[in-house]
């Protein structure tokens, strides 16, 4: 093997180096899909480079908006969204958070909760439409506060979730009514 550092290899062990136990592997690169192998060893394997990769390999991939999945070596299962929480995990805990204990406290609380689809929902309509707002002052090159795009953009982020969050207000309150409505039924005198 050559001197290549612990942490990212150019070629697999042979014990790790297996066949895909199933055809979501390919199925996946058909797709156009990076796919990413974890082993039980809790070691990332690219297929596309035949080399092992770290989760800092995986935040890059991220970074350049490149498509991959991540599936269990052996059962094939898709571990992606678990991938992607630890590199959220490590950005939380290493520098400047993004979420306050209290953000995260309400999130956990959302979990079970009959809003919980609404939620998540929510959070990423809200968060494109401040993607799509940072990808347009970017193409305008707008730095100036005070410049009447710069406001006008703003004031159609602002308008926009404000949208967002009466729509969520209006499902919560139907779900409300329908409850309280099927409660009211059970708790109406039999004559």
């Amino acid at each position: 093997m050559s001197a290549a550092p612990k942490s990212r290899r150019t070629q697999a062990d042979e014990s790790d180096a297996l066949p895909p136990t199933d055809e979501s592997p390919e199925a996946a690169a058909k797709a156009g899909l990076r796919v990413i192998k974890k082993y039980p060893n809790r070691r990332l394997y690219d297929t596309r480079t035949s080399s092992y990769i770290t989760l800092s390999d995986v935040k890059d991939m991220v970074m350049a908006c490149e498509h991959f999945v991540v599936l269990d070596a052996k059962s094939g299962e898709d571990l992606t969204r678990s991938i992607l929480l630890q590199i959220i995990l490590e950005e939380e805990t290493a520098g400047v958070p993004m979420f306050s204990t209290q953000a995260l406290a309400q999130i956990i609380r959302f979990y079970g909760h009959t809003m919980q689809g609404l939620m998540g929902n929510y959070l990423e309509k809200n968060i494109q439409s401040f993607i799509d707002l940072q990808s347009r002052l970017t193409e305008n090159s707008v730095i100036n506060l005070q410049n009447p795009l710069m406001q006008n953009f703003m004031g159609g982020y602002i308008e926009q979730s404000r949208q967002m969050f009466t729509q969520m207000q209006d499902q919560m309150s139907k779900q409300a009514e329908t409850l309280m409505g099927n409660l009211g039924a059970g708790l109406t005198p039999k004559k």
